[in-house]
């Protein structure tokens, strides 16, 4: 599959992990966005589910065990050298749960960090993983929220 200059756009999945109020962000060592942070991940297999997909990619990008819970975002990614499209990749991304491994960044990834909220203006993301983070972060403070007003209501049911 020719991912530079390709004869079909290239469908990518992503996956946005939030862990102890922190995202997961990688430094990508490879074109397109090469050197930049972004949010891990990489391209479908043929045949392959894209939550599986997900799942493969997280575990071979930084060596986590996770579990795609939800679809943030569908988006394209498109760079072009002139009139040619370089680059095409039509992108999935899921909010996903740890499970569990041990953070370490594969050959690809230059480097690996979980970031705060308030920090990732530091890490200069395009415009659209920054969006897909807050996103991300909002999901689990309205699943926090949800399971703490369910815990309260069971206590005052005893």
């Amino acid at each position: 599959m020719k991912r530079e200059f390709p004869d079909h756009p290239l469908v990518g999945v992503g996956g946005v992990v939030i862990h102890h109020n922190r995202v997961l962000l990688i430094r990508r060592g490879s074109e397109p966005l090469k050197g930049k942070w972004s949010i891990p991940g990489g391209l479908l297999e043929l045949g392959e589910d894209l939550s599986e997909a997900a799942r493969r990619e997280l575990k071979e990008e930084t060596g986590l065990d996770v579990e795609p819970l939800e679809i943030v975002e569908v988006f394209d990614r498109i760079f072009r050298r002139g009139r040619r499209v370089r680059f095409h990749y039509v992108i999935v991304d899921y909010i996903c749960r740890l499970k569990g491994g041990r953070l370490r960044p594969a050959s690809d990834v230059l480097e690996a960090h979980w970031v705060r909220r308030e920090d990732l203006g530091k890490y200069h993301l395009t415009r659209k993983a920054t969006a897909v983070a807050h996103r991300a972060f909002e999901y689990f403070d309205r699943l926090a929220t949800r399971q703490k007003a369910s815990s309260q209501k069971i206590r005052l049911q005893k």
